[in-house]
């Protein structure tokens, strides 16, 4: 079964540009590097971001949140605001129109 993380960011006030281009420089390759990663959409609105990834499987998702997150979220401090919120979930409908 599927499974996703949603990842909800703060991010620092005049710091969006900077925060785009981290994620898509440093988050994104080490997504695509790990086994089990599906996709990821990544929403903002003014400050607040939310980071949605879906995975094959929740083992996959939890290792991620184990070994490499963590170390991106030293890479993102400099752009955001405090901790992020995790909260993850199985996937109940994935429709992908191609």
């Amino acid at each position: 079964m599927r499974f996703a993380r949603n990842v909800h960011f703060q991010i620092k006030n005049g710091r969006e540009k900077d925060f785009k281009m981290l994620f898509e420089s440093e988050v994104m390759p080490a997504l695509r590097r790990q086994k089990g990663f599906k996709e990821e959409l990544t929403l903002m609105s003014g400050t607040d971001s939310i980071g949605i990834s879906v995975w094959e499987d929740r083992n996959s998702a939890e290792s991620y949140q184990e070994s490499t997150f963590p170390k991106l979220l030293e890479k993102l401090k400099p752009v955001i605001e405090g901790a992020p919120r995790v909260e993850t979930y199985d996937v109940a409908i994935w429709t992908l129109r191609s």
